[in-house]
């Protein structure tokens, strides 16, 4: 039995993925959401999902570490590693452009990468999906990231466990607890098909090591014995249910932006949350002036389905007039932004209680 959660349509295939003019944009792959909650396994995930649809390309781009505050996050999860598996074999699995491996790397762990999709020279990573057959086993193996976009996430870590023969294992997810508290709607995309809570990772293993929360509370983590997988949940898993005004901050927006059209607007941020919150903005009538990122390789381009074009900050700064509403799409950047800024706008976190 599955219990409906959420319904939504026409969101972009893949959010990160930006093109080079807004008619492409525009026509670029959509497909919508129903999210449920499977009552035996308590797991949450888009019941509407279709793996095919998703293609990774060059112009796919979500690389965050161009912020001194998400360095500090890796920072972190480095810690949490070194206390548990300093001076071991690892194996990264899904590491993306290979930024988090090339710093444990530079700190002298033994790691090898797998991704598919590693557009990089380095000899240490493996172009390939993670399977039995590629012969490889280490004492641990991280996947940061990656869990929630695995359609069968329970076979996938039994399917890792069997190929490494056991072992320790470092999980980091978004929080779907998280996302609910903060009424992030614009937290829902269609490239991730699951959304876990922590009590969800926690019922998966007989053997956690430890687990918490990261990265403001927006991400979950846990360390875990491998070899301890469960693959349905030992007890009965409560029904959840959708706190209520669960989008009602987008009506706060439009509301924001109405008021006073001239003042001028814009999103500060062109990743996952921006791109749906600027299309939803757009598809409630309003639209902001800007959207705003500073990674060089998302700026000129333009955004999927919506269109909107994308600015450097100095771009922004010289356009948008003093007092101009800046809605922030992720808090932990707030202060950083400020000061990039000059503290010249009307700022609105968009995640923060205080916006709800």
């Amino acid at each position: 039995m599955r219990h409906e959660l959420y319904r939504v349509a026409d969101l972009p295939v893949l959010q990160n993925r930006t093109f080079a003019d807004p008619a492409s944009a525009k026509a670029s792959a959509c497909a919508d959401m129903v999210l449920v909650q499977d009552e035996k396994s308590g797991l949450i995930f888009n019941q509407a999902f279709d793996a095919d649809k998703l293609s990774y390309d060059a112009d796919y781009q979500n690389e965050q570490a161009h912020s001194g505050q998400f360095q500090k996050h890796l920072s972190d999860v480095e810690g949490i590693i070194a206390r548990h598996f300093k001076g071991q074999e690892l194996i990264e699995v899904g590491c993306g452009k290979g930024y988090f491996l090339e710093l444990l790397k530079s700190l002298g762990y033994a790691i090898t990468g797998i991704d598919p999709a590693y557009e990089g020279s380095n000899a240490d990573v493996i172009k390939a999906p993670f399977t039995r057959g590629l012969g490889l086993a280490a004492d641990a193996i991280v996947l940061r990231h990656v869990l929630e976009h695995i359609q069968d996430p329970v076979s996938f870590l039994a399917e890792m466990a069997d190929a490494n023969q056991g072992g320790q294992i470092y999980i980091e997810v978004p929080c779907f607890d998280w996302i609910l508290e903060h009424r992030a709607w614009f937290d829902l995309f269609y490239e991730h098909v699951n959304y876990f809570r922590l009590d969800d990772l926690r019922r998966m293993f007989g053997t956690v090591h430890e687990a918490g929360h990261l990265f403001g509370g927006q991400y979950l983590y846990i360390v875990a014995d491998l070899a301890t997988l469960r693959l349905t949940p030992e007890q009965p898993v409560p029904r959840l249910e959708l706190p209520p005004g669960f989008t009602s901050s987008l009506e706060r927006a439009v509301q924001i932006i109405q008021a006073d059209p001239e003042q001028g607007s814009a999103i500060w941020g062109a990743s996952s949350k921006g791109v749906i919150y600027s299309l939803f903005l757009q598809r409630a009538g309003v639209a902001v002036d800007r959207v705003v990122d500073i990674n060089p390789a998302k700026q000129g381009r333009y955004l999927p389905l919506s269109g909107v074009r994308v600015s450097s900050p100095q771009e922004a700064m010289d356009a948008l007039p003093e007092g101009a509403n800046l809605f922030v799409m992720n808090s932990n950047y707030l202060e950083e932004i400020k000061r990039m800024t000059d503290g010249r706008y009307v700022y609105h976190a968009v995640d923060s209680a205080s916006f709800q």
